[in-house]
């Protein structure tokens, strides 16, 4: 499947994302800036893209987060078909956070997963089928 996707600036060395290994589902995306506040680091890719529709894109953070002071801020950011603008993470930094353990320009920084998305029609009813879990909510399975 072939998608577009824009360098904003071609004055910033930028990296198209890219799969590191054969069977991985995340490209992943390099940063080119970054932005602080007392809150929270965001990271530009100085990447646009344009997902078609029917599709959406994900921003997951790598699993390296866990070697630094940070947590994507949504756990989960969603692109969609129609947003053209820079691709951006900002993640939440932990109190006290060591500025040595912070990701910094040029380094992966997240991955992309592009996922079809079917349209939904909700239908209102006023009852739902019958489980086995039921309404059995928060570590049900684990009782």
């Amino acid at each position: 499947m072939k998608i577009n996707i824009r360098i904003i600036d071609n004055k910033i060395k930028t990296e198209v994302p890219s799969y590191q290994k054969v069977g991985d589902i995340g490209l992943d995306l390099i940063s080119t800036s970054i932005a602080y506040t007392d809150d929270f680091i965001e990271y530009g890719t100085n990447l646009s893209i344009e997902i078609p529709e029917g599709f959406g894109g994900f921003l997951f953070p790598r699993s390296s987060i866990s070697n630094y002071d940070l947590h994507l801020c949504n756990s989960i950011g969603v692109i969609d078909s129609n947003y053209r603008g820079e691709i951006r993470l900002r993640f939440k930094t932990l109190h006290n956070y060591d500025f040595k353990k912070v990701y910094k320009i040029g380094d992966r920084v997240g991955q992309l997963v592009i996922m079809p998305i079917p349209k939904i029609n909700l239908e209102l009813v006023k009852e739902l089928s019958n489980t086995v879990r039921g309404t059995m909510g928060f570590g049900s399975s684990g009782v």
